[in-house]
């Protein structure tokens, strides 16, 4: 084990070696052969063959040197620290090895690199994260680190297969346009999300609903801690999404052909209130009924006549209503398997995070 850690910390100090070897030569030259007799211990490991003893001696020599001449009885307790701490070297190294390992397919598999708790993954903030509750204790703690293996083995087929957004649309789906022979996409958001506003812009600005044939299906995320709604009034707006769609109720308005349920989105996502707020970060800041009030307003101004909004308004706070946000849920959590918000399905892959 000396061996391998002493190879652990000499590759890691090498950069610094290497610098100061610019200037001082003979330092250079003297790292550079200990750095080869550390490999070829290492590699004699890795063939199952003995290393030379001498190579462990010299180390733990180098190290004790001064000891032996000042307080020889040392000698003995500080040669097992050494090696204590040359398990411990190698112990670290492998656990940071298998956890590099594990964030990177992680984050190809799922888009992010790590699998139940997708938030304390630095390098993908461009998402509203789907966390599972943290464990409660270091028995439950092992067994997610296992089952989180498990999740990212079974993902790996979803990461390289075809997908087809039709096999997830929600039953009678609204699409923002219809066009025969163009395909099939399928938007999973939640209304209360910044980086889904961010989306819709960047797939209105680029043209993203003038090529696809593209379906919404909201998702309500929620706190894993407290079990309540992550963003405030999501799921009063996914309800009334879901309840324009079911209802049968329809515009007045021929001159827009875009659905209720779209116009609603693209004036929560790129409208903004008297005082200059997006509308989406105001329902936000709102009680449940002033944001009910604000979305009959908008369906009111879309040229829904009152009393088509009272129906929708029934729907919307119906038994079924909240059955099909269960349904959306296992379609996005149990077969999407997305573990972040927004998730786009087009082009035969997976998308999860900011579109760009």
């Amino acid at each position: 084990m000396v061996c391998i850690a002493a190879f652990i910390v000499l590759a890691l100090m090498s950069v610094f070696v290497g610098i100061l070897a610019i200037f001082k030569r003979d330092i250079g030259h003297k790292y550079w052969g200990t750095f080869k007799k550390a490999w070829g211990c290492v590699w004699k490991k890795v063939r199952l063959q003995k290393c030379e003893t001498n190579f462990k001696d010299d180390i733990k020599n180098s190290l004790l040197s001064r000891v032996v001449v000042k307080k020889p009885k040392l000698v003995k307790p500080i040669s097992i620290g050494i090696e204590v701490l040359a398990v411990l070297i190698v112990a670290v190294t492998l656990w940071s090895v298998v956890e590099a390992a594990k964030a990177g397919l992680s984050l190809w598999v799922f888009g992010t690199c790590n699998v139940s708790q997708p938030s304390n993954c630095s390098i993908t903030d461009d998402v509203c994260a789907i966390d599972l509750a943290p464990p409660a204790n270091i028995g439950e703690a092992t067994v997610r680190w296992f089952t989180e293996w498990g999740e990212i083995f079974v993902g790996i087929p979803d990461r390289i297969r075809r997908w087809d957004a039709r096999q997830y649309l929600p039953q009678n789906a609204s699409f923002w346009s219809y066009e025969e022979g163009r395909p099939v996409a399928l938007d999973v958001f939640d209304p209360g999300c910044p980086t889904c506003l961010m989306s819709f812009r960047n797939q209105q600005a680029s043209g993203f609903f003038e090529r696809n044939n593209v379906a919404y299906l909201p998702y309500v995320i929620v706190n894993p801690s407290t079990g309540e709604d992550r963003f405030p009034n999501s799921r009063l707006f996914a309800s009334y999404l879901v309840a324009v769609r079911t209802s049968g109720v329809s515009s007045t308005n021929a001159s827009n052909p875009i659905p209720l349920g779209w116009r609603m989105i693209e004036r929560s996502f790129t409208g903004e209130d008297a005082n200059n707020i997006n509308w989406q970060e105001a329902i936000k800041r709102m009680s449940e009924d002033e944001a009910r009030i604000l979305l009959e307003g908008w369906l009111f101004d879309f040229g829904v006549v009152p009393h088509d909004i009272s129906r929708i308004r029934r729907v919307a706070d119906s038994a079924e209503t909240k059955s099909t946000l269960l349904v959306y849920r296992n379609i996005v959590e149990n077969r999407i398997n997305a573990k972040g918000i927004p998730t786009t399905i087009f082009g035969g892959r997976r998308h999860t995070g900011l579109y760009e």
